[in-house]
């Protein structure tokens, strides 16, 4: 834990830009370079910044939930979106796809498509983030 008023002043927006750029990064890598990998290595670096300024147990308290329970939730979403394609007749992992808010009565109205892609990516998107806190926080705790 750092002592300066400066980074602490600052963390607090750093983390909320770092988080919202982290969420931008993985919804923008369904179809651009990005994903959960990158997002979740991004969100994580905005925490790792608000354990270096306000402590490891600080961070702990914000994220209210331990990082390897974020990181096993996580893990459990991108194993039930590969499952998930299997109800359907298809390979494991295979991308399935729903049409939101679809008008029944025109033929041309698909709606919104949300892909199991973008379920997985979130999962990625935990499990990163889960385990790279969880590598940090043990880190700084035992110094």
């Amino acid at each position: 834990m750092m002592n300066s008023i400066i980074l602490n002043a600052a963390t607090r927006l750093v983390v909320a830009l770092l988080l919202l750029f982290s969420v931008f990064m993985l919804l923008r890598g369904h179809n651009l370079p990005g994903g959960g990998f990158i997002g979740g290595l991004i969100g994580a670096t905005g925490f790792v910044l608000h354990s270096i300024a306000m402590g490891a147990q600080a961070t702990r308290e914000t994220l209210r939930y331990e990082p390897q329970n974020i990181a096993m939730i996580g893990l459990g979403i991108a194993l039930a979106t590969g499952v998930f394609a299997v109800f359907f007749g298809d390979a494991f992992f295979t991308g399935q796809w729903w049409f939101a808010g679809a008008d029944p009565t025109d033929p041309d109205d698909k709606g919104i498509p949300i892909s199991s892609v973008l379920v997985f990516d979130i999962g990625v998107y935990l499990v990163v983030f889960g385990s790279l806190l969880t590598l940090v926080l043990a880190l700084e705790e035992e110094v």
